[in-house]
């Protein structure tokens, strides 16, 4: 696979350091796969947007799901996922993280990781929606992605890990050959670097996390803009599955008009027996799935949204005022504080939800060792698309998915390296003309681009909402060019500019997978297609980016998802 030739409008880099391995992302993905590669005596550098902690996985609250409790197996795991996953799962993907993850989740305590434990001293687990044992396990209750975020940033820092906060990653370099040599950057304020340089490295793994925020309510924070999955696409990468975007069922609902991250009310708290309810308090779930309020949360967001609908109704309840206030002080202390900041008092009230954008079970396409079809680009996490969740994601098995694919990729690092180490690649020169080639667009084109993905792209998707949403975009885009071309200006490089940019390259490919996928399938919600059609459409959508900026858009079977390494050498 070779580079599109397009990059990010920016200044040549000003600076460069060199490493082995380049994690970019400081979530629970990418710092595994930094710790597991510094161990294995690989120079290792970490990049991150933000703060080392301020990446999606101090947000997670429900927990880390995994066959650890007496009676469970990985066989029950893997149906379990299956089942959520709605017949897009590549089971051997699957197979790979159920067996994996128990000891991963193991070496994941050794690390440092602290998780609730039960009066006999074994961990407590709990059940959430779609599984069938209690299998979660959590920490502080509600907490379990602060304490695994906590944990790896420490081990980092007592490593010594080489690392550059608030760091905007702009687009990978590459060798004569198209292979992986590094990756370009933007360093936001002081410090030992500070504006445009470079890492070369002849591996990069990609754990930048998600994409929520190009929707306008999303419980992902701000720093989740899509840049992984639009820094693969430049760089000639396949990406796959973009329309089965997860939305949790239960988000804090702050009003029609709240944009931007918003409070979770985590799986874990239905799991614990909470209902859902509408205004007049009937329990709307009941009947419609054998497991009511603890369905996968496809089915949960679906009869949340058509109860709304019904009753044209802004959100739904959760109604968990029977746990009194000590259970809710001890199991959920973060969802009661939360609440409490809004005005709203889970211990005597039912709490105000409704679903808003989550998680992306699609993204960069790999196979089971988080290889690319890009030589020496790796992706796991949020960012990755490895075949395990399908058209929907199981409750809990995305911090499961960081730990067991951020090892896998460390190990097929450690397997290319010689006796002289891994082979330095030289990036070819970046050019930086005085006119850009393609235009950046203007830092406000981010709210236009969430407004349009929630209008035309949200819950509930049509042929005709589609295709508004696609015509949209394109203005967008043309606007920005049209500006270019007579002008020979385009927006100022920057962090909101790149963002936004960013923001509109993944959201025209979610929208052009979303309008081809014409079926009802997992978190895919067609109302024009009701129906899941596995005769026509059991199979993937896999999108690349031309040259020119428009998309490559094909599928391929189930059995055939995964890259094989024939096909990865032949790139």
């Amino acid at each position: 696979m070779t580079s599109t030739g397009i990059r990010l409008h920016a200044p040549a880099p000003g600076w460069n350091i060199t490493a082995d391995v380049v994690v970019v992302g400081s979530g629970v993905a990418g710092l595994t796969a930094a710790l597991r590669c510094e161990a294995a005596g690989l120079t290792t550098v970490v990049v991150t947007k933000a703060r080392l902690d301020d990446g999606s996985t101090r947000w997670a609250q429900g927990g880390i799901a995994a066959a650890l409790g007496e009676g469970d197996t990985p066989e029950q795991h893997l149906d379990d996922t299956l089942v959520a996953g709605a017949g897009l799962c590549d089971e051997d993907a699957v197979r790979i993280l159920v067996t994996e993850g128990p000891a991963a989740v193991r070496r994941l305590i050794e690390t440092g990781a602290h998780f609730d434990e039960s009066e006999e001293g074994g961990l407590e687990l709990a059940r959430e929606g779609g599984h069938h044992r209690r299998r979660i396990a959590h920490a502080g209750g509600d907490a379990t992605g602060a304490e695994i975020s906590r944990a790896l940033v420490e081990a980092v820092r007592a490593r010594g890990l080489r690392t550059i906060e608030n760091a905007l990653v702009l687009d990978l370099l590459t060798d004569a050959a198209g292979r992986t040599a590094g990756v370009t950057l933007h360093v936001m304020g002081e410090g030992q670097h500070d504006g445009v340089g470079a890492v070369h490295a002849p591996a990069v793994v990609l754990a930048t996390g998600g994409m929520g925020q190009v929707f306008s309510a999303t419980t992902n924070p701000s720093v989740s803009t899509g840049d992984g999955v639009a820094l693969a696409l430049r760089a000639g990468a396949e990406v796959s599955d973009l329309e089965f975007v997860q939305f949790h069922p239960t988000v804090l609902f702050l009003g029609a008009d709240a944009e931007g991250q918003q409070p979770l009310v985590s799986e874990a708290v239905r799991g614990e027996g909470a209902h859902l309810v509408d205004a007049d308090g009937v329990r709307f779930m009941v009947g419609q799935h054998e497991l009511a309020e603890l369905a996968p949360r496809d089915i949960v967001a679906k009869g949340i949204t058509r109860r709304m609908q019904e009753q044209d109704a802004e959100h739904m309840f959760l109604d968990a005022r029977h746990f009194g206030a000590d259970m809710w002080e001890h199991r959920f202390p973060t969802i009661l504080a939360a609440c409490r900041v809004h005005g709203i008092d889970p211990v005597t009230e039912p709490v105000p939800v409704a679903p808003a954008a989550h998680y992306a079970s699609g993204g960069v396409r790999t196979d089971s060792h988080g290889r690319t079809t890009v030589p020496g680009l790796y992706a796991c996490g949020e960012v990755a698309c490895t075949g395990v969740h399908g058209a929907n994601r199981l409750a809990s098995n995305s911090l499961l998915e960081g730990l067991v694919y951020a090892e896998r990729i460390v190990t097929d690092i450690v397997s290319s390296r010689t006796d002289d180490g891994l082979h330095a690649r030289v990036p070819v020169p970046v050019e930086h003309p005085e006119k850009p080639a393609h235009p950046l667009l203007a830092a406000e084109a981010r709210f236009a681009i969430q407004r349009i993905m929630t209008d035309g792209a949200g819950v509930l998707r049509s042929a005709d909402s589609l295709e508004r949403a696609a015509g949209q975009l394109v203005r967008l885009h043309a606007e920005a060019r049209d500006a270019l071309d007579e002008n020979g200006k385009t927006a100022e490089p920057g962090v909101d500019t790149w963002e936004a940019t960013n923001l509109l390259c993944v959201a025209r490919v979610l929208v052009a997978a979303a309008r081809q996928r014409e079926e009802t399938r997992g978190c895919h919600w067609r109302e024009d297609h009701a129906d899941r059609d596995d005769a026509n459409w059991r199979r993937h959508i896999v999108v690349r980016l031309n040259p020119d900026r428009t998309l490559a858009v094909h599928t391929t079977d189930t059995a055939d998802f995964p890259p094989t390494r024939q096909h990865l050498q032949e790139q």
